[in-house]
């Protein structure tokens, strides 16, 4: 017996099934008709979905941003530690860019950063790069634990699941930003003094251990809920008869079918881990100078913005940008996992 991630559906015929079910076979080399998977099916139904296509245009474009930040900045010929503004005389006057729109020139494509005189275009890419590249670590270490407790707990029952809901409830019932806010510089001061600067990679080892602390039990708790329903099917039963152990179930049978949730939530965590990297930086206790940031352009900005709104526009902008496009996209893939939830 076949689990329901194995089984492909090929009724073409029966009156009622919708648009959808009349995709789910198409014709080989040969002519004849081939059943479609499941995964196959979905990319269909994304495919044609033109707001999900563009989102994710738009969600590759900041990642390869993020990830060509150093090519760019060879190209570009300009990085974001070097104070421009301090070492030309001419570019700054009073502090703020003598040019117009924030000093938006042929040189400086985002102007300059009042103060500083450093650049912004190369400021906003090394911000994206840092903000991402923590984002998808806190997501990835936070959707495998959930897998893991999550399925687990749902899986044996019993006392498993009773002392990993319990946890679940009492890890929700913190306030995930006070948390978040408090804790990262208590942290910090265990493994570094007072007197000494953090290494760039401590830190960020700190920022992900404290954001992945709050950030797994929504998807786990989800994960739960699905296996206890599916554990009880008779795909699930002919495992056990055939003597696979409760592992190779888990990792055959349960996780294969919860795979939608998994992708569907993940699109939400990230955007939301961005979010909370960025509130971080911008309250002082997230990635700190001379490291460039996302969430600390903003922090600056609230300072510069009577002068020069231009330094607080592009930063601004690409993060709703980011954000919109992100949770798009996972509107998208849900609707393609789950069409009858679209209509």
């Amino acid at each position: 017996m076949t689990s329901p991630s194995q089984t492909a559906v090929t009724k073409t015929d029966t009156p009622g099934l919708g648009p959808d079910s009349a995709t789910s076979e198409k014709k080989g080399k040969n002519g004849a008709l081939t059943g479609r998977s499941p995964g196959q099916l979905m990319w269909a139904r994304f495919k044609r979905d033109h707001t999900g296509v563009i989102s994710a245009f738009i969600v590759l474009f900041f990642f390869a941003a993020g990830a060509l930040a150093p090519l760019i900045s060879n190209v570009y010929g300009k990085d974001p530690w070097t104070r421009y503004g301090q070492v030309t005389p001419g570019l700054l006057v009073n502090q703020y860019p003598a040019g117009p729109n924030g000093g938006i020139s042929s040189d400086f494509w985002f102007g300059l950063e009042p103060g500083l005189g450093r650049d912004v275009f190369m400021q906003l890419l090394y911000g994206i790069r840092n903000t991402l590249g923590l984002a998808v670590g806190v997501t990835i270490i936070s959707v495998l634990t959930a897998i893991v407790l999550g399925v687990t707990a749902g899986y044996f029952g019993g006392r498993t699941d009773y002392f990993i809901g319990r946890l679940i409830d009492l890890l929700m019932a913190f306030p995930n930003q006070l948390f978040y806010v408090a804790f990262v510089p208590v942290v910090s001061a265990i493994f570094v003094a007072p007197e000494d600067e953090m290494p760039f990679w401590l830190r960020c080892t700190i920022l992900i251990a404290v954001l992945w602390f709050l950030g797994w039990m929504s998807l786990a708790r989800l994960l739960r809920g699905q296996v206890l329903s599916l554990r009880e099917r008779e795909f699930i039963e002919a495992a056990k008869i055939s003597g696979a152990s409760p592992w190779r179930i888990i990792r055959r049978e349960l996780v294969p079918n919860v795979m939608t949730p998994i992708l569907v939530q993940t699109t939400y965590m990230l955007p939301n881990f961005v979010t909370s990297i960025a509130g971080l930086s911008f309250l002082g206790v997230g990635l700190v100078e001379p490291t460039p940031d996302w969430g600390r352009m903003f922090a600056n900005a609230a300072d510069y913005y009577h002068n020069d709104i231009t330094y607080l526009f592009f930063p601004g902008v690409a993060m709703v940008l980011f954000i919109v496009a992100f949770n798009l996209l996972g509107d998208s893939v849900r609707d393609a996992f789950d069409p009858k939830r679209a209509r």
